[in-house]
């Protein structure tokens, strides 16, 4: 199970470093609030397409939860893109990779405060090298730039979609059972309800920018992968090993970001890249292999 739960969380953390690098290229081709409303209205009409019968099935639960799954789609789809989309408009790459570098930590925090969830010495180290991992990826290999870094309007933005993507992570653990097919579509339609409002005030000031030809293409990349994929096997990784853990995986993403710059991009590969790679995977090695253990 847990190399399955792997498998699953390092996807989504390469589909998510996607996510970031396509948030970045849609700056001047769509406006973020735009991205955010369109990526939902895509996805849903995909999930409508092929999930209609499974949701059928899930109808009397769907009803039973139906504000709780609203609100995981407002909050874990709507508002942590509209923030991240955002912020981007702002912040350099940089911020925004060390910025989001802290959710993991956030996640453990909540989860201490809320439910007194320790983590053990060997986590708390595979975290710091994790991040020491992102940190060299952020600085592009010299450390002594990150004080260089200054902290403006988007660095603000990215802090509260970090607060909210960890608040969402925690909350998983009062995820209602039902097929995953069922999950995914609920939220989905509360992440577009909630879209709607943010584009409509886009809109109002004037800053709303629809999609050129590589917009559309984001958009059908955000929708599919980040929104859709990411989501199914980000929900199935908590599951089967839990929050704290899963979470970890988050700090995969910056490195999958640089890989997906240098591919998609053209930005040049460099030894630092390597070395951050192999420090972000062995620190989740070490935080898996010293997790506690549950009683038998």
């Amino acid at each position: 199970m847990n190399a399955r739960a792997y498998f699953y969380l390092a996807i989504t953390s390469l589909f998510w470093g996607g996510n970031s690098v396509a948030g970045k290229m849609a700056v001047g081709h769509i406006s973020p609030m735009m991205l955010t409303t369109l990526r939902w209205m895509v996805a849903l009409a995909v999930i409508l397409a092929l999930m209609t019968p499974q949701i059928r099935r899930d109808w009397d639960k769907i009803r039973e939860h139906w504000l709780q799954l609203l609100a995981y789609g407002a909050v874990g789809f709507t508002m942590f893109n509209a923030f991240l989309y955002s912020a981007v408009q702002y912040t350099s790459a940089i911020n925004a990779v060390i910025l989001q570098a802290g959710i993991p930590m956030l996640i453990f925090l909540f989860n201490f405060a809320l439910f007194r969830t320790k983590a053990s010495v060997a986590q708390i180290v595979g975290f710091t090298v994790t991040l020491i991992g992102v940190l060299i990826t952020a600085a592009h290999g010299d450390l002594a730039s990150l004080l260089q870094l200054q902290f403006n309007f988007g660095d603000a933005l990215m802090i509260l979609a970090c607060i909210v993507y960890a608040a969402y992570t925690v909350a998983l653990r009062w995820k209602p059972t039902m097929h995953w097919q069922s999950f995914i579509a609920a939220p989905a339609f509360g992440a577009l309800l909630s879209a709607i409002p943010l584009l409509i005030w886009e809109f109002s000031n004037g800053s709303a920018i629809a999609p050129d030809a590589s917009g559309w293409a984001i958009v059908i990349y955000a929708a599919i992968f980040p929104s859709l994929m990411s989501q199914v096997l980000y929900v199935r990784g908590v599951e089967m090993i839990g929050a704290n853990r899963a979470g970890l995986f988050i700090n995969a993403i910056p490195v999958f970001g640089t890989l997906l710059s240098v591919l998609l991009v053209g930005e040049t590969f460099h030894p630092f890249h390597l070395v951050a790679l192999l420090l972000v995977l062995g620190g989740i090695a070490i935080a898996e292999r010293g997790r506690p253990k549950l009683p038998r």
